[in-house]
C-alpha cells in the first residue's frame, strides 16, 4: 500500500508540475481570488479590443462572428457535454432563430392590413405600408431585435422539445443519425417554403438592431459588444446550471442513465430540458447572426455548421464551459484570420519559388478537411480537450489517508430522517406473484416475499437464480409480466424508477453503477435529487432558499459519509473513477443512504471485499438497521447473511424454494441441492 501511495503521489506531482511552475509567481494569491482576477482581466481585454486594433472593422467583425459561434458551442455543450446526447443537427435551431427574426422584420411576409393589426401597430410590432401590387395597405412586421432574442429562444426551445420527444429512447449512434436527419430536413423546408422564407434566394432587408433610436447599421463594433454580452450571459448560465441540481442530473444521465433513474432523476424530463436549453441558446444566436448580416439563406445552416460547432466543443473540452468558448474562438479565428493569412503567405512563397501548386493553394476552402484533422488529432492525443471539464486530482496526503475521523453519527442520522421505522411486524414491502420473462426464459416465477418493517431480509441463491432480476423488478428497471409489489400498502408496479426512489426505495447494484466522472460528493447529491426542489431559474439566480437547500444537502451527505469514517470523508471532492474498488462499494451504499430511504436494497454489498472489510461493512449495515432502517439484502457470503438477516429467502431458477431463519435455511434439503447439486446425505457426508 505504501508503494501504491508513493506511485500515486509521484504521478500526481508529475501531472501538475508544469502548471505549478507557471503559477508560482502568483501562488500566494488564493485560488478564488486568482479566478476573479483572471475573469476581470478577460472582461477588460474584451471591452478594449475594438480600440486596441485601431478601428479595423473586418477584425472586429471576425471577433463578433467568433463570439456568435462561442454562444452556439455553449448551447451544444449543454446537450453533448453535460447530458451526453450526441446532436448532429444542432444548426437547425440556429436556423429557426435566424428565420424567426428575418421573417418578422424583412418584407417577405405581408398579409393585408385590417383592424386586427392595429394593436400590433400600437405596440410597435407592425406598421401599414403600401402594397407592391395593386392598391391598399399590407403589414410590415417591425419586431424589435431585443424582443426577438427571447422570442426566438422560446420558439427554438419548443422545437427542441418537439424534436427531443421521439428520440428519448435513443443513444449513441442511433441518436446521432436521427438528429442528423432533423438537421438536414430543416434547410430543405426553408428552401421549399418560398412563400414564408423566399426559398433559396433567402431573406433580404432584415432590419438592423436599434438602441434608443440609433440603428447599428453595418458598423461591426456594436454587434461585437452585443456578442460579447451574450457570451458572458451564457457562460454565467452554463456555470450556474452545471453546479446545481439540474447540472448534476444531466451529468448523471451522461455517465449512467440506468443508475440516474434509480437515483431519482426523471430521465425524460431532463433530456428534454437539455434539448430545450441548448436549442434556446442557438435560437438567440440565430437572431444575432441574421441581424448582423441582414440576410439569411438556407446554405448558412447546413450540416457543415453542425459539425463545426461539434468540433469546437470537442476541441475545447466536452462539458468544460471555458474550454468550449476557447475552442470556438480559436477555430473560428483560424477560419477567418489565420488561414487567410496562411493562404496569402503560401501564394507569396509559390511566386518566389515558381510553384504553381503553392500559388493555387487555398486553405480557407479546405476548412472542413482541417476541422476533420483537428478532430482526429484531439481524439488520439487529448480527448479531454484544451481545458478538460475534470481537472487532475491530487493524491491524498498520508495525513488525510490515516486521519482519525469519527465513525457513527447514528443519532444525528436518525434526527435527519434516516430510518426510524418501528418494528411493528407490519409489512414494509410485499411482493406477491411477481413474474418476469425474457422471451422464453422465466427469470422470476410467481415470487412471494414479505419484508417486515424494521427487519433485515436476505435473498440468496446460486448465480442466475433471479436475485438481481428481483431487485430490478422492484425498482422498475425491468417490466414485470404479472404480480404485485406494494410498499407500505402502495402499489409500485407501473411507477417509473425515479418515482420509486421518491417513495423511499433505494438500491445498490451487483455490478457497480456509479457516476465515475463525478466527485464522491456529487454522487451523494444526485441521490438527493428528488428531495431537492431547485428549478432552472433558482439554479441560475440562486436565491437564499436555494443556497440553504444546497448547503443542507451537502451537510447531510457528510453525515452519511461519516458512517464510513476516513474511508470516504477525506475523499469527498475526489473523482470516483480514481478510487479503490472497496471504496466504490462504500460510495454506492452511501449514495443510496443519502436519498433518505425507508428501505435499502443491497445487491451483494460486500462483493470484492476482504474479510476485514466485509466484517466492517456488515457491522455498519447492522447499526443502520438498529436505527429502524429496513434492509433487503442479496449476499453470497453466508456468514454475512447469518450475522444480519432475520429471515432468508432462497431463489433457484426464479422460484422461491425455501424461507425461514438462517439456521433453518442452512439445513433445508432443497437449498443444499441447489447450492451443491446433490442430495442431503451426500452433502452431509462431504461436509463431515
Amino acid at each position: 500500500m505504501a508503494n501504491g501511495a508513493t506511485t500515486g503521489t509521484t504521478a500526481a506531482t508529475a501531472s501538475v508540475s508544469a502548471p505549478s511552475l507557471l503559477m508560482r509567481p502568483i501562488a500566494w494569491i488564493p485560488e478564488a481570488r486568482r479566478r476573479q482576477l483572471g475573469i476581470t482581466l478577460l472582461i477588460v481585454a474584451a471591452l478594449a479590443f475594438p480600440f486596441y486594433i485601431d478601428s479595423n472593422d473586418a477584425d472586429v467583425d471576425s471577433m463578433a462572428n467568433a463570439a456568435a459561434y462561442a454562444t452556439l458551442a455553449l448551447g451544444l455543450n449543454i446537450v453533448v457535454g453535460y447530458a451526453g446526447l450526441l446532436d448532429l443537427g444542432y444548426a437547425a435551431f440556429f436556423a429557426i432563430g435566424a428565420y424567426t427574426y428575418g421573417i418578422l422584420t424583412a418584407y417577405q411576409l405581408q398579409p393585408p392590413w385590417n383592424e386586427f393589426w392595429e394593436v400590433f401597430h400600437t405596440l410597435g410590432l407592425a406598421t401599414p405600408v403600401p402594397a407592391d401590387v395593386g392598391t391598399g395597405m399590407v403589414v410590415h412586421f417591425t419586431l424589435s431585435f431585443w424582443l426577438a432574442l427571447p422570442l426566438a429562444a422560446a420558439l427554438a426551445a419548443f422545437f427542441g422539445v418537439l424534436f427531443g420527444l421521439p428520440t428519448l429512447r435513443l443513444r449513441g449512434d442511433y441518436l446521432a443519425i436521427v438528429t442528423l436527419g432533423f438537421g438536414e430536413i430543416t434547410p430543405i423546408v426553408v428552401r421549399n417554403w418560398s412563400d414564408l422564407t423566399n426559398g433559396a434566394a433567402g431573406l433580404n432587408g432584415v432590419a438592423a438592431p436599434q438602441l434608443f433610436g440609433w440603428s447599428f447599421g453595418v458598423n461591426s463594433v456594436p454587434y461585437y459588444y452585443v456578442a460579447i454580452a451574450m457570451v458572458a450571459m451564457l457562460i454565467f448560465i452554463s456555470v450556474r446550471l452545471r453546479d446545481s441540481r439540474i447540472g448534476r442530473a444531466w451529468m448523471a444521465i451522461r455517465d449512467d442513465e440506468i443508475a440516474a433513474g434509480a437515483m431519482g432523476v426523471d430521465r425524460t424530463k431532463f433530456k428534454l430540458l437539455a434539448f430545450a436549453i441548448g436549442a434556446a441558446f442557438a435560437g438567440m444566436t440565430g437572431v444575432f447572426y441574421v441581424a448582423k448580416l441582414q440576410t439569411a439563406t438556407p446554405e448558412m445552416f447546413g450540416f457543415p455548421v453542425s459539425v463545426m460547432i461539434l468540433v469546437m466543443v470537442v476541441f475545447g473540452g466536452m462539458g468544460s464551459v471555458w474550454g468550449v468558448v476557447l475552442g470556438a474562438f480559436i477555430l473560428q479565428l483560424l477560419q477567418s484570420w489565420w488561414l487567410q493569412d496562411l493562404t496569402e503567405w503560401t501564394h507569396m512563397l509559390g511566386r518566389a519559388v515558381g510553384s504553381t501548386i503553392l500559388q493555387k493553394a487555398d486553405f480557407v476552402q479546405s476548412i472542413e478537411l482541417i476541422f476533420g484533422v483537428i478532430l482526429v488529432f484531439m481524439m488520439l492525443y487529448r480527448r479531454d480537450g484544451l481545458i478538460p471539464a475534470v481537472r487532475p486530482q491530487k493524491a491524498l496526503t498520508m495525513e488525510q489517508q490515516h486521519a482519525e475521523v469519527r465513525r457513527g453519527g447514528f443519532s444525528d442520522l436518525k434526527l435527519q430522517g434516516l430510518g426510524g421505522d418501528v418494528r411493528t411486524g407490519a409489512a414494509a414491502l410485499e411482493i406477491k406473484g411477481v413474474t418476469v420473462r425474457f422471451g422464453g426464459l422465466t427469470a422470476l416465477n410467481k415470487v412471494d416475499i414479505t419484508v417486515p418493517t424494521g427487519s433485515v431480509v436476505a435473498v440468496i441463491g446460486p448465480n442466475g437464480s433471479g436475485k438481481s432480476t428481483l431487485f430490478n423488478a422492484i425498482t422498475a428497471l425491468v417490466e414485470t409480466d404479472g404480480g404485485s409489489v406494494r410498499f407500505h400498502g402502495e402499489e409500485m408496479i407501473g411507477l417509473s424508477p425515479h418515482a420509486i426512489l421518491e417513495k423511499g426505495i433505494a438500491r445498490t447494484f451487483q455490478n457497480l453503477r456509479l457516476f465515475t466522472n463525478m466527485t464522491v460528493m456529487d454522487n451523494a447529491l444526485v441521490s438527493q435529487h428528488t428531495r431537492l426542489k431547485t428549478g432552472v431559474l433558482q439554479a441560475i439566480f440562486r436565491p437564499p432558499s436555494t443556497r440553504a437547500e444546497e448547503k443542507g444537502a451537502r451537510e447531510w451527505a457528510m453525515e452519511v459519509f461519516s458512517i464510513f469514517g476516513n474511508r470516504l470523508v477525506p475523499r469527498t471532492e475526489q473523482m470516483v473513477i480514481g478510487l479503490s474498488y472497496a471504496n466504490r462499494r462504500r460510495i454506492e451504499i452511501a449514495r443510496a443512504l443519502a436519498s433518505r430511504p425507508r428501505i435499502l436494497l443491497l445487491d451483494e454489498p460486500t462483493a470484492g471485499m476482504n474479510p476485514a472489510e466485509t466484517l466492517e461493512l456488515a457491522e455498519q449495515i447492522k447499526s443502520l438497521n438498529d436505527l429502524g432502517l429496513t434492509v433487503l439484502l442479496i449476499e453470497h457470503k453466508l456468514d454475512v447473511v447469518t450475522r444480519l438477516a432475520d429471515t432468508v429467502y432462497v431463489l433457484d431458477h426464479g422460484d422461491v424454494i425455501a424461507s425461514g431463519t438462517p439456521a433453518e435455511v442452512r439445513k433445508d434439503e432443497e437449498v443444499l441441492r441447489a447450492y451443491l447439486g446433490r442430495n442431503t446425505q451426500a452433502a452431509t457426508a462431504g461436509v463431515a
